[in-house]
């Protein structure tokens, strides 16, 4: 392929998404899902943290088997790991696994350790950013769990967008629920959920950059506190 069909095939992905986008602001997340099943077929993924299984479980409705991608840090509570292998146990879903190029001792050796207080952002990007480029790099398009009532930063995302950096179209089904909605469909369903989110987290990341909410703090709150860092950059 050369690299004009290349761009031109990018530039009718973002027409694609972009149009998706306004078409289905309204559709439920299941709807969602099945547009991008019946769109992409295998090329489509779900991305998860395993802070909770909400749109695995949504997916699996939609795309029986759907790869479901899940990043292991080597940074994760023992209760993330856990989720993720009671998630591949009970769903109808193709778990995978992505690891970093480096082991957390590997990369102790090389910058020092405890990188993640001295450059979070570059932390981030070694154990997180580049493993779901080089993960993703097969798929057009992939799902996340991003809801527009999590943070200032979240509030205009799309349920269906376009990724310039990955050149990919972005999912997001659940854009437009509130955390009320989750925890109904967590119910009715019996979805499996991160038992952290009970024990005071809001929202789950890696350990050495995840606290305890405050009272009224914001879901997010918790994630790399006493820092001006809001992202970990998958979606920045």
């Amino acid at each position: 392929m050369t690299d004009t069909q290349e761009a031109h095939t990018a530039s009718e992905s973002k027409e694609l998404a972009e149009r998706a986008g306004r078409d289905l602001e309204d559709a439920s997340a299941l709807e969602i899902l099945r547009w991008a099943a019946g769109t992409f077929g295998r090329r489509f993924c779900v991305t998860s943290s395993m802070e909770d299984a909400v749109v695995a479980h949504l997916a699996s409705r939609a795309m029986p088997g759907v790869d479901v991608v899940f990043l292991d840090t080597g940074y994760h509570f023992p209760e993330t790991i856990g989720t993720r292998d009671a998630v591949e146990a009970v769903m109808d879903v193709n778990l995978i696994t992505l690891t970093p190029r480096q082991t957390v001792a590997e990369q102790d050796a090389q910058y020092g350790p405890r990188l993640h207080d001295r450059d979070p952002d570059l932390c981030c990007g070694l154990r997180k950013v580049q493993p779901l480029e080089e993960g993703l790099k097969g798929y057009r398009a992939w799902a996340t769990g991003l809801r527009r009532d999590e943070s200032p930063t979240r509030a205009n995302t799309p349920v269906v967008g376009w990724d310039d950096r990955r050149q990919k179209v972005k999912v997001s089904p659940i854009a437009r629920w509130t955390q009320d909605d989750v925890d109904a469909y967590v119910a009715e369903h019996g979805v499996l959920t991160n038992p952290l989110l009970m024990d005071g987290y809001g929202s789950v990341g890696c350990a050495p950059c995840t606290r305890r909410l405050l009272e009224g703090e914001d879901a997010r709150a918790g994630r790399w506190a006493g820092s001006a860092k809001t992202e970990c950059g998958l979606h920045g």
